[in-house]
């Protein structure tokens, strides 16, 4: 097989029509890899993993909040691609992918912002302060739900996703507001346990459940990506004698 097949073997699954079965394909076992991996990190994390010196057992909850807040950030850097793909190529299955990821990037923000109240109260004596990093993660949120509504708003799917790529894409020098406010601004919130460039300032059990947690969002967040842009590829697609003849034969 040549580089010239290999690529028109890629692209062609670019499209909805060939994309849909695939996702379909893939669902399944990113559901059993995301199960599987939630059960292991439960497990490690709450069962397997030390309690902390200093904040006893309601550490515990960074297992949920920092895959969370992880995922948030992540998800909208991959939606935003999506979107600058489709704004740029006018390729229909970005514009839908980014559609689909919306919905589970709000609800890992909105995820990171409760879990952080609620690990914010024991340990700041407080549900919330106006710090950098909540700040601009709630802002994150506010992008999610802004993204979602402003394609909701427009009847016309194309011009619904181009609109939405312009936000998109604005809202991305938010991430790495995120990522570096506790290093930029003087913060309560502590700065990040796990780094690129140093080995984790956690134990390993710890650290292993942590990361079990970030890989059973990750799958979980691909596969209900997948679920929704199925969704969305057959309301869109709904006139197209492929639908059709998908819808008839998942009916029979």
């Amino acid at each position: 097989m040549n580089l010239e097949t290999e690529k028109l073997g890629f692209y062609r699954y670019s499209s909805p029509q060939t994309f849909y079965p695939l996702a379909g394909k893939m669902l399944p076992w990113f559901w059993v890899v995301a199960t599987l991996f939630g059960i292991a990190g439960l497990w490690v994390s709450f069962f397997v993993a030390p309690t902390d010196a200093t904040q006893g057992e309601a550490y515990r909850i960074i297992f949920v909040h920092v895959p969370a807040s992880w995922m948030s950030m992540f998800i909208y850097i991959v939606m935003a691609a999506w979107a600058g793909i489709g704004l740029a190529l006018g390729t229909r299955l970005s514009g839908m992918m980014a559609q689909a990821l919306a919905p589970t990037g709000a609800l890992m923000a909105a995820l990171s912002l409760l879990t952080g109240s609620l690990w914010g109260r024991p340990m700041w004596g407080t549900w919330w302060i106006w710090d950098a990093r909540l700040s601009s993660e709630l802002i994150l949120f506010f992008l999610y739900v802004g993204f979602i509504a402003l394609q909701a708003a427009i009847d016309d799917p194309r011009r619904a996703d181009k609109a939405g790529a312009i936000l998109a894409l604005v809202g991305v020098v938010n991430v790495p507001i995120i990522y570096f406010s506790v290093i930029w601004w003087n913060s309560l919130h502590q700065g990040s346990s796990v780094s690129l460039t140093r080995s984790p300032s956690m134990a390993q059990t710890m650290f292993a459940g942590m990361i079990l947690m970030a890989l059973c969002f990750w799958m979980y967040s691909i596969a209900v990506s997948l679920m929704r842009v199925r969704a969305i590829i057959v309301e869109r697609e709904r006139n197209s004698e492929w639908i059709r003849a998908e819808v008839k034969y998942a009916v029979e």
